[in-house]
Parts: C-alpha cells; structure tokens; sequence
C-alpha cells in the first residue's frame, strides 16, 4: 500500500485551473464587445455632429465660443431677484437673472402644489360625497386641458383686473390691479437677519432633539415630547433674539402715484400668472398620488388605530401618510420635474425666465448653439438637483431590514 504511485492523469484533473480563459462563447466576452462598440458608435455619432456644427459655423463666419457672455447686455428685465441694469452688467449677468427667476418659479410651484395636491388627495377619499366629488372634478378637469391654455386663462384673468386708480382693495395693503398684486414689504434690519439665524438654530435643535426622542422611543418605548423643545427653540428663540435687538418691526406700504404703486412688494402679472396656472395643474397630479399612496396602507392599519381611539386626523397624520410616503415619493420626483421644465412656457405669457433671456441674447448675438447649450445645461442642473434631493429622502424614508 504505501508503495503505490500515483496517477499523473489524475493529478493533472485534480490540479485548480490558473487564470481566466475567454472564448467568443463566452457571454462576459460578448457583453465587453458589445458595450465597446456601443461606446464606441456614440463617440463617433458625437465627433461628427460637433466637427460637422464647427465646420458649417466656419463656412458661415458665425463666432463660437461663450467669449459673447463678457460683453454688455443691453437687454431690459423688468424682474429681477439681484441687481441688475442693462447699460452695466454683462450677457452673463442677464442669464444668471433668468435663472433664479425660473428657480423662484420652480420652487415656489413645488411647495404650493404639493401642499395643494396633498390636500385635494385627501378630500377625495373623504366621506363626505360633496368634497369628495368636488375634488374628483378638479382633478379629472385639470388634467384634461393643456398646462399652455391653463397659463393663457390665468394670464387673461390678472389682465383684466381694473386699472391701479380702480384697484381693488380686499384688506389694507394689498392691492389687486392688472400691473399686479401689491404687498406690503417688511423693511429689513440687521436684527431680522439674527433671528433668521436664530430660527435656522432652533431648527437645527429641534432636528437633533427628534432624533434623540426617536432613539429613547426604540429603547425604552417612551417617546418625550418634541413639540414643546420644537416651539421653544423655533419660535421663541428668533423672537427673544428680535426683541432683544430692539423689535424693529415696520412695514412698507404701496402708494398710488400717477397711474402705478410705488412701494411695497410687486408680484407681477406674468410670474403670478405662470405661478398659478402652474400649481393648480400640476396639483391636480400629484393628488392623485397621494390618493394612491394612501390607498395602498393595508386598511387593517385604519381598523387598529380606531380601535385605539385615535382621531381620524391622527391616524391620518401620524400613521397612514409616513406609510404612504413610501409609495408617494418616487412618482412626485417625476411630477416636480415636469412643473420644472413646464416653466419654460413662460416664454408665452412674457415672464423672463432663463429661456426668454437666452433667446433675447441668441437673437442679438446669433451663437444659437452655446444658447441653446446654457438652456440645456441650466434645465440638467435643476431636474439633477431634484433628483438627487428626492432619491436621498426616498432612501431616509426606506424600511431597512434589522
């Protein structure tokens, strides 16, 4: 027995194989090539658009390039958010206006519809059968009319409202006219702008007190109070801190001189228009998400939290719609992305957005193709943002497995 010998055959088969061995049989080798010559034909599709663009700029004697964004703007912009004079500042300053008047739009019409939406989803499951039918009608009407006619009809509406000497006057300080919605304007002091801070702290405080609570909560089943430390630190601290700094509190008024307001906040028939005609499309989607959303927490969740007593307002707020956000989230990401992009109609009813701007400077400069190119770029960045924002809260909000 132990003078046997062993079989080189067999140690040759029992041997492990070394290295990796590739055969066009092999579906890792077909799926590199593949992917090789799909990078590949995109890269030449995109070599030959540019050097086919650059050639035919060339043969035209059209500059390229975005050296025109240095030179002086010349373009009036009745909106604007920072300063701005045309016979100053340059192309690039003009652009930089339109964008943080399309984001004042875009962030705006976020806040507005979702709060809107939210509320109409909810009407429609309602037991009342009157506001749950109302609110069926306005989704089902909404959504059937182009978001361009609805822009058209609130622009119309704010149109004809009387002139400013015939202004109506719902309560004191604001003023409905056609050169639009006069407000007053708080004057600003360096103590608001410590109980700004102050408010942002509070927040910050609140925000770690929650998360605190949470933790005592999973372990010790005691969850304290978050709305007392949230108030003290929200609300009292910003106004221990203005009133510390002298509560400087005045308010600037509109004023009737010769034919138009002076004073006061203007909100413009065009971003008034764009803005309204924008929330309430766009709501009337994002209730029927919520409705969903809603309507996909397992009822039993209802029975129990009735059968503990809890107000239907409660169980609502407390039980079903933290649920339902996980069914929400991912479809809003999409809605506020078309009321993004659906803000460059603007362009119809006049607002100056970043669309409106570019194409005014496209048409003084002709370098259509780096204008259409900032357009592109600046509407990427927003929906990117929007994005990214939503994916990160849709992950916070995930159940994870323990």
């Amino acid at each position: 027995m132990s003078g046997a010998t062993t079989d080189p055959r067999m140690t040759s088969r029992a041997a492990p194989k070394r290295g990796i061995e590739l055969s066009w049989s092999d579906p890792r080798l077909r799926a590199i090539f593949w992917q090789i010559v799909i990078i590949g034909g995109i890269a030449g599709i995109i070599w030959y658009l540019v050097f086919n663009t650059m050639r035919n700029l060339e043969v035209r004697r059209i500059a390229t390039g975005f050296g025109f964004l240095d030179n002086l703007a010349g373009i009036p912009i009745g909106e604007h958010l920072i300063d701005y004079d045309p016979a100053v500042h340059t192309y690039a300053r003009a652009i930089w206006v339109g964008v943080l008047n399309t984001m004042k739009v875009s962030v705006v019409g976020i806040v507005l519809s979702t709060i809107l939406g939210t509320l109409i989803g909810i009407a429609r499951l309602s037991k009342n059968w009157l506001l749950a039918r109302l609110a069926a009608i306005y989704v089902e009407t909404i959504r059937d009319i182009p978001v361009l006619l609805q822009l058209f009809f609130w622009y119309a509406i704010v149109q004809a409202l009387p002139a400013p000497r015939q202004a109506l006057r719902p309560i004191e300080g604001v003023i409905l006219s056609n050169r639009g919605i006069k407000l007053p304007l708080l004057e600003w002091q360096p103590a608001h702008s410590w109980a700004l801070a102050a408010f942002v702290l509070g927040w910050i405080g609140t925000a770690s007190w929650a998360r605190m609570a949470r933790r005592r909560q999973e372990a010790t089943g005691i969850r304290p109070a978050v709305w007392p430390a949230g108030l003290a630190l929200m609300l009292g601290f910003p106004l221990l801190v203005w009133a510390a700094l002298g509560a400087p509190f005045m308010l600037e008024m509109p004023v009737l001189r010769g034919f138009n307001f002076v004073g006061g906040m203007t909100v413009t028939p065009e971003y008034g228009a764009l803005t309204i005609g924008l929330v309430i499309y766009t709501a009337a989607y994002t209730a029927e998400i919520v409705r969903s959303g809603i309507l996909a927490v397992p009822t039993g969740q209802w029975e129990a939290a009735g059968a503990l007593g809890l107000h239907p307002w409660s169980v609502m707020r407390l039980i079903v719609l933290p649920q339902a956000l996980r069914v929400i989230i991912p479809p809003m990401t999409s809605t506020y992305l078309s009321l993004a992009k659906n803000s460059s109609l603007a362009v119809a009813i006049g607002y100056q957005d970043v669309v409106s701007i570019t194409g005014t400077i496209l048409n003084q400069t002709g370098q259509a193709v780096e204008g259409i190119a900032v357009i592109m770029a600046v509407y990427l960045t927003i929906s990117l943002s929007i994005s990214l924002f939503m994916n990160w809260y849709n992950a916070r909000i995930a159940l994870v497995e323990r």
